[in-house]
């Protein structure tokens, strides 16, 4: 039997030897944290038991990691051929978000050691039991769907199996995250009472859902424009622009939503009170969601520099809008009670560590495997056709 040997890259660079040292530092307070528990590491409290793990690492991880599924809904089942090539760079960077959730989730709950319970023990009525059964399902969906591209260099005996499940895994991987992007929402409606009036509302399992869809095409923006320098390529303007617009076309959905729940809870003074919370609700809107809408669908989106704000706008957005959910809606109601949180400086640490584990993930196996403006070579039956079109149906 023929063997090759395999070759391995990793280039080493001034900005991965940062990355690596971040990493050590992380790894190293993840330790003491398992060791000593959360009040060692953290200015958690009883009035805080949610701080800046739940809101970086769980809920704005699993939102920024939504380019994967809603890049799999637009190339695979509406069947937008043109996307392909940040396909695979879409699915990756959301694996990578999703084991950061998942590592983050394994750190903050105080037992760590119990994580495996809800695996055994069936609380199906509780949201958080949905949340953890569909963020694990879809990790395992998504490692699996990673297999079908490592496969193609190494195991490769494995790579035709691979290939005829993929159509089943790409339903999979975008039916569950709609079920966990939305249940996140569901957490905080049945904070009825404790969250700001301007974050709460009956329709916070569909905001959650549609935030994750739009800001996934920013994220992609974004990600495409810094692996493209690292790497020296770059990603065609139609095909961004195509994604960006796509975005925008959700956000004016979301933005409708929103006028019309703050037409019916009788918002709008409250908004435009111009005090600390209204001006954090304005901003996450109008920088968030109505700057990026004007972008896409003007000739800024025909640059990259437009194209890279609209991205940074709308990741941005996204990123105020979970943090202003967890702090600014809920502040006011748990400071009250006299307990105040600022994240130590371990917690932030611990989280520019899990991202910068990531980012070397990311640069490892896209040296090394077929990610960037991969368009394939030979047709998968019941994902491309043998006219070379990327769909589930001829």
């Amino acid at each position: 039997m023929e063997t090759t040997r395999r070759r391995w890259s990793f280039k080493i660079t001034p900005i991965r030897l940062v990355f690596m040292a971040i990493a050590v530092l992380a790894i190293l307070i993840i330790l003491i944290r398992f060791i000593l528990g959360l009040g060692a590491i953290t200015n958690l409290n009883d009035q805080w038991p949610w701080g800046l793990w739940i809101a970086f690492d769980v809920l704005l991880g699993v939102a920024l990691a939504g380019g994967g599924y809603g890049t799999v809904l637009i190339v695979y089942i509406l069947r937008r051929d043109k996307y392909y090539p940040v396909a695979r760079s879409a699915m990756l960077t959301s694996l990578l978000g999703y084991v950061i959730v998942v590592l983050g989730l394994l750190i903050e709950v105080g037992q760590w050691f119990n994580f495996w319970r809800p695996f055994v023990s069936w609380g199906y009525d509780s949201a958080l039991f949905e949340v953890f059964w569909c963020i694990s399902m879809y990790t395992l969906v998504q490692v699996i769907e990673f297999c079908e591209i490592a496969t193609e260099k190494v195991f490769r005996g494995f790579h035709k199996y691979l290939k005829k499940a993929m159509p089943v895994l790409l339903v999979l991987g975008i039916a569950i995250p709609t079920l966990h992007q939305s249940t996140l929402g569901e957490l905080f409606y049945m904070m009825v009472g404790k969250l700001d009036i301007l974050w709460w509302s009956v329709l916070l399992p569909p905001f959650f859902l549609l935030s994750s869809f739009f800001v996934g095409p920013g994220m992609i923006v974004l990600e495409t424009s810094l692996s493209g320098k690292a790497f020296h390529h770059q990603v065609e303007v139609p095909v961004l622009r195509g994604l960006v617009r796509i975005s925008a076309s959700v956000m004016i959905l979301y933005l409708l939503l929103k006028i019309a729940d703050m037409a019916v809870k009788g918002t709008f003074a409250k908004a435009f009170a111009l005090d600390f919370t209204s001006i954090m609700f304005l901003a996450e809107l109008v920088f968030g969601v109505l700057i990026p809408i004007f972008i896409a669908f003007s000739s800024a989106a025909n640059t990259r520099k437009g194209l890279i704000l609209f991205g940074m706008l709308d990741v941005g957005g996204v990123i105020l809008n979970r943090f202003n959910v967890v702090f600014t809606g809920l502040g006011g109601y748990l400071n009250q009670y006299g307990g105040h949180y600022f994240p130590a400086w371990t917690e932030f640490a611990v989280s520019a560590g899990l991202v910068s584990i990531a980012c070397l993930l990311y640069l490892f196996i896209t040296e090394n495997f077929s990610i960037i403006d991969h368009r394939g070579a030979e047709p998968v039956k019941g994902v491309m056709t043998e006219h070379g079109k990327y769909a589930f149906f001829k």
